[in-house]
């Protein structure tokens, strides 16, 4: 059942997965809503591996705040965190 308040979910069926698992409702929403929500493999490389660049682009794109002060490390946990 879609709620009227909400954005579009693009895997609904991972969104409801997520919040059933008690993921906040914007956080189910980011996951669902990404390119390649719902596929498996493993292919994404570890966040050690990426530059900061690619960091500070997957922090953007999530929404983390503050992130133009922070370095590897601090984006590395922003991300794990968010």
């Amino acid at each position: 059942m879609m709620e009227s308040n909400r954005p579009s979910i693009e895997n609904e069926d991972q969104y409801e997965a997520l919040r059933d698992k008690g993921y906040s409702k914007e956080k189910a929403a980011r996951i669902a809503n990404t390119a390649d929500s719902g596929e498996k493999g493993g292919s994404a490389t570890k966040y050690e591996d990426r530059t900061k660049k690619e960091l500070y682009d997957q922090a953007k794109k999530v929404g983390i705040e503050d992130r133009s002060k922070m370095d590897k490390e601090e984006l590395i946990k922003a991300l794990r965190n968010n």
